[in-house]
Formats: C-alpha cells, sequence, structure tokens
C-alpha cells in the first residue's frame, strides 16, 4: 500500500527553504496531492528537534509514511526512521554530528536568512546522543545517497555507518547535492507515495 505521509527533515544552520526541500515539496504538490508532507523548521536543541518531531508524527501511521533526510536531518531521519518503522532516504547524512559539530559551538547564521542568528549551545552536543540509532537495524528500508566529492562530511563514513541501505555513491558532487534534481525520481519512487 502506498505513503500517505512524507517528512523532509533539513540539515545544520539549513531551513524548509533549503534547495532540496523546496524540490521535494513542489514534487509532492504536483504529483502526489493527497500526500501529508511536512517539513519542520527545526530548532537547533537537537533535543528540543527531537520533541517537535516526535510530536509531529506521532498520529502518522507508521506503515504508510517516510522520511527523507539531509545532512544532519539524516542523522535525525534514521531515528524516526527506527521509531516508526518506516523507509528512509539519507542525503549526505551525518554519521557523527557530536563529532563534526563541536566545532560550530557559538553564535551561528543559518543558510538561507543571514540575518537569523542562533547560538549552537555546548550541551547540545550531548543531546545528539539520544538521537544515535548506530548498531541498531534500521526502521525499515534505506536508500543512502552519498557525493564522493562532499566537502564536510566523508562518504566513507557513510557507506560504513549505513551497510544495510541500497546505496548511491555518486562521483564528485557536493554536499548540497547541487545534482539533486537527476536524482528526484528516484528518491521519490522510493518513498513509494500514493
Amino acid at each position: 500500500m502506498p505513503n500517505t505521509h512524507l517528512l523532509y527533515l533539513h540539515g545544520f544552520r539549513s531551513s524548509p527553504q533549503s534547495m532540496k526541500a523546496r524540490q521535494v515539496a513542489d514534487y509532492v504538490a504536483r504529483r502526489h496531492p493527497d500526500v501529508t508532507f511536512w517539513c519542520p523548521q527545526l530548532p537547533p536543541s537537537p533535543a528540543q528537534a527531537q520533541a517537535l518531531v516526535a510530536r509531529g508524527v506521532a498520529d502518522w501511521p507508521g506503515a504508510r509514511m517516510a522520511v527523507i533526510g539531509s545532512s544532519l536531518g539524516g542523522f535525525y531521519a534514521s531515528w524516526v526512521a527506527r521509531q516508526k518503522g518506516c523507509p528512509s532516504v539519507l542525503l549526505n547524512p551525518s554519521t557523527d554530528p557530536a563529532a563534526t559539530l563541536a566545532r560550530y559551538i557559538g553564535e551561528q547564521v543559518a543558510w538561507h536568512n543571514p540575518e537569523d542568528r542562533f547560538f549552537f549551545r555546548p550541551e547540545y552536543i550531548d543531546e545528539l546522543h539520544a538521537w544515535d540509532v548506530r548498531g541498531q537495524p534500521p526502521g525499515g528500508p534505506e536508500l543512502l545517497i552519498a557525493a564522493q566529492g562532499d566537502e564536510v562530511l566523508d562518504w566513507r563514513a557513510m557507506v560504513a555507518r549505513h551497510p544495510q541501505a541500497r546505496q548511491i555513491v555518486r562521483p564528485g558532487g557536493d554536499h548540497a547535492l547541487s545534482d539533486f534534481p537527476e536524482l528526484l525520481d528516484e528518491v521519490l519512487a522510493f518513498c513509494d507515495l500514493a
């Protein structure tokens, strides 16, 4: 039975205005108008983000939903998939954000609105551990898309972290997956939307 709900989780310093989030939203609106689509603005605190997402999908049917996550959102998406038993698409996912985000403690600027500033606090690093489902089997089918040219995260760590996923490793590319329009049909086909 096709999925009726789709969650998109953006990355660190990103927003629902990211290129990929907008492209997924437009695709779903055009081709799957009856699907419930949600891309929340995630707060900087991982604990607050987890509470927001958990509340937002609490009533969603796990057997009829999918989740897409990019970068830090990909790390979060693995947790959602475990909780809901649903398929996930991981786009250049962060594999160990507690390690990689430690250097961002302090004031940060949002990518899509330079006037939007937030403070990334030291305790947020500890909060990331609650999202970590490393070593546990995925909650449902996983699709990993990893760009070898990712300038932020190591694609080899992504491949090693998600061995059970169907893996698409793209030569070249970048962290933002600038070639995402070429992947959109495959990503949404994997989500099996109604």
